[in-house]
Order: structure tokens, then sequence, then C-alpha cells
């Protein structure tokens, strides 16, 4: 792949990948040690995580396909060789206590299962901190279910960065601001909540 060409994103926009094709299988092996390297790098790379979890559903029975996608997240890498994540973290910055948590989700981008991947990304001041791209246990309804559900596991890691950030006497100046990007979501969370408070 060192003379390959660069691509400008991780995966092809509306890529449909599935198992069900005709294509000519790969060996498995080389396959798994790619995915395998790739999962590596995500730990510094998040932009790449999404593309990744993508191809990593095909290990069992890896199709021609399905190499064609690994290989293009690999000459994306040859393409931003230079990137990675950056901590800006300045104790005197403005917003430097500041943590945000920004979550999304595809509605049934998974057309096996029709199961929808849920990512999010954590910031404390300008520096990111956690981020996380997975499938779906449930299938969603709905967009603003699965972004619901997107939002709740946003939540979770939320609380248990606040208790990691405790211990850790490190005090951010108003909680964790969780952004979500679907109308309908938002108003179910604020209806859920203040049932919650009319039932105590």
């Amino acid at each position: 792949m060192i003379e390959s060409n660069k691509a400008s994103t991780p995966a092809e926009s509306g890529t449909l990948l599935n198992q069900e094709g005709n294509d000519k299988p790969v060996d498995k092996t080389l396959f798994r040690q790619m995915i395998g390297s790739l999962r590596y790098i995500c730990k510094t790379r998040p932009d790449i995580a999404y593309g990744v979890g993508l191809v990593s559903r095909f290990m069992e029975d890896p199709q021609q396909s399905h190499l064609v996608a690994v290989k293009r997240v690999m000459r994306y890498l040859r393409g931003t060789v230079g990137h990675g994540v950056l901590f800006p973290f300045k104790q005197n910055s403005k917003n430097s206590n500041e943590m945000v948590g920004f979550s999304d989700a595809d509605w049934c981008g998974d057309k096996t299962d029709r199961k929808s991947t849920t990512r999010y990304l954590f910031k404390l001041g300008d520096a990111p901190i956690s981020w996380c791209s997975k499938k779906q246990d449930v299938v969603a309804l709905s967009s603003c279910e699965a972004e619901y559900i997107a939002a709740c596991m946003c939540a979770c890691q939320a609380a248990w960065m606040m208790s990691l950030l405790k211990e850790l006497q490190i005090q951010t100046d108003d909680g964790i601001l969780l952004l979500v990007d679907n109308k309908s979501t938002i108003n179910l969370a604020l209806i859920l909540c203040l049932m919650e408070e009319a039932n105590t």
C-alpha cells in the first residue's frame, strides 16, 4: 500500500457492505491482520473508527469488496500520515475545564441486520479525550429512537467520565454538556425527564 493512491475519506459515502454478495473470498488471515493493525491505530485516530468498525464485521468470511474497503482506509491513512490527536490542554485557557460530549447515530446503517451505529466524542477544553463508534444492540424503529439510544450511551459515558475526573481531582466548570443533533430525540428526553420529576 506504500505506492497506492491517497484517499480523501476513510470510507466511501453511501458504502453498503454485506455478507450476501457473490464476491470472491479473500485470505482470512491477511484480512484479520489488516483489521487488527487498523484497530490499534484507532486509539490515536478517531477519524477512522467508523470505517474500521464497518469492515470489522466481516472477519469471519471476508470477500473482495470487504478487502477493497479495508484498503480504502489504508489509502486514507497514507494521505493523512501527519494527522493525529492533539491535546492542546492549557490550564489557564478560558474553556480548559469545560467538557462537551457529541453523539450521533445512523438509522439502519447495517443493511444486513438493520441495526444502527452509535458514535460519540468527548472533549475536555479543546482536547478530545474519549470517542466511540459501535453498532447498537437493538434494531431502532425510527431515526429518533436510534439517536436516543446513542444519546443514552453518551450519557452513560459522561457519568463515568465525571466519576473519573472526580477521582483525578479535575473540576469541570458546569458538569458535562451533551449535544444531540436530532430535535425529536431532544424533545423525547425532555418529556421523559418531566415525567420522571412528576413521579417523584
